[in-house]
């Protein structure tokens, strides 16, 4: 055998041995790693995780991470656009970020404020800046602000990321906070529907008979009503002068009465078809009771499933807090949500005017997306030994 020949002997060796400890890693590997190794190569769903991770990040900080109090009224500053963030000034300079100062004028025909930045006056950037004054979780009091405009005193240095509305608050701090009830009434709605659908669902599809009947006829007649319309008088049912968090929490309960039923009949009809399966029939030979047959042989068998629905459950939740808010009809002012932001959007001429007051739109828009895309994800991980 020649020396060419040896090496690519011995080069091919390692390789073989390579592909065949992949192999059996594969083969051997359990069924969250499956799912972990096919959801890694779903570009989508990496990313969807990513900006969601961020999200809930911004929602959990909101004080730090927003330039202004939410409630903070600056009204010599109502109304304003977006303010542009400058790195070359007047003179051709290169400089760190900043803005300029503001001048105020009133257009002499409409009367409505305009404002022309004043390139004599710069302010720079700087991370941590205070600002006004909080309590992060209601427990820890700061004045500092992950990045903003220094504040000297009680002047207020206009810096509004994404403008300010009507009133003269800035839109980008609200956007923030609003992510704490838009982003978490998804997650609760979810729970209570994962509650509801995993057990009724679960009692429907492993005792069968006249349970079966009464859970699967309850479920007809919620799919049969009129979603929307229902949702709407039962929020607007809700008492006016109730306090806004026990108004939150009932939120989520109309959002969950109809998020269970779906997942309950899929759910019923797993249980239905894995009851007869041999290792549950050996389980009930061996003495186990139904709640230890249930959770721990029947469950585990469609666990995946039931991670992707609720993945894929949450955007629905988002959008119904959002819808009812924007009808007037579920969460109001003083509460801040992205559906509450949106009210101010629903008279067209003030869309016209002030076009940024659609913000909250887009981070609607964006968070479902996210949501979708790694429901998506998720779905295609569950079978792990389907190539894509």
């Amino acid at each position: 055998m020649s020396s060419a020949t040896e090496s690519q002997a011995v080069i091919a060796e390692p390789r073989a041995k390579k592909g065949q400890t992949q192999d059996e890693a594969f083969y051997r590997a359990g069924q969250w790693k499956l799912v972990w190794w096919k959801f890694r190569r779903h570009k989508l769903a990496q990313l969807a995780m990513v900006t969601l991770t961020i999200f809930y990040i911004i929602a959990l900080f909101a004080e730090v991470v927003s330039p202004f109090d939410p409630q903070h009224r600056m009204k010599e500053y109502a109304a304003m656009r977006p303010t542009k963030i400058h790195l070359i000034d007047s003179t051709g300079r290169l400089r760190m970020p900043f803005v300029y100062g503001v001048e105020r004028t009133r257009d002499p025909v409409t009367l409505r404020p305009v404002y022309t930045e004043n390139v004599e006056e710069i302010h720079p950037l700087r991370f941590f800046a205070r600002g006004d004054p909080y309590k992060l979780w209601g427990l820890i009091s700061w004045d500092r602000h992950l990045f903003s405009v220094e504040q000297q005193g009680e002047q207020i240095t206009p810096f509004f990321l994404l403008g300010t509305d009507s009133l003269g608050r800035d839109m980008l701090s609200r956007i923030f906070h609003g992510s704490r009830i838009s982003l978490t009434v998804g997650l609760i709605g979810v729970a209570l529907s994962f509650i509801f659908g995993l057990l009724l669902g679960g009692i429907a599809g492993f005792f069968g008979g006249v349970t079966d009947e009464i859970i699967m006829r309850i479920i007809d007649v919620l799919i049969s009503l009129p979603q929307i319309p229902l949702w709407m008088s039962l929020a607007a049912a809700l008492p006016q002068d109730w306090p806004q968090l026990r108004t939150y929490f009932f939120v989520t309960i109309i959002l969950s009465i109809f998020g269970w039923t779906s997942l309950a009949r899929t759910i019923r009809g797993k249980m239905l078809s894995m009851r007869e399966e041999d290792y549950v029939m050996a389980a009930r030979l061996d003495g186990e009771n139904e709640w230890s047959i249930i959770t721990r042989y029947m469950l585990p068998g469609f666990a995946s499933y039931i991670i992707v629905s609720l993945t894929i459950s949450i955007p629905g939740m988002i959008l119904g807090e959002t819808s009812l808010s924007f009808l007037g009809i579920g969460l109001r002012a003083p509460t801040i949500s992205w559906g509450v932001m949106l009210q101010d959007a629903q008279n067209l001429q003030t869309v016209a005017q002030l076009p940024w007051l659609l913000w909250p739109c887009a981070f609607v828009v964006i968070a479902v997306l996210m949501f979708n895309f790694l429901g998506d994800g998720m779905r295609d991980a569950a079978d792990p030994y389907v190539t894509g």
